[in-house]
């Protein structure tokens, strides 16, 4: 089941009301604002840039 990238909350694909494209991935988001969030810099949730935070923080 799909996991709304904002706030980390599973939500059934085929009940999610609110989703956006990106990069040609689907993503579904619990609410409205949660969706907003992401639409204003989805880069900020996709998995490369968690992946990106996570190395950086290994670092130091």
């Amino acid at each position: 089941m799909p996991v709304d990238p904002v706030c980390g909350m599973v939500v059934p694909e085929e009940h999610a009301e609110v989703c956006s494209e990106f990069r040609g991935k689907h993503f579904c988001f619990c609410s409205d604002e949660c969706k907003e969030e992401f639409d204003s810099d989805p880069n900020m949730y996709t998995s490369e840039a968690a992946e990106m935070s996570y190395e950086e923080e290994e670092t130091f």
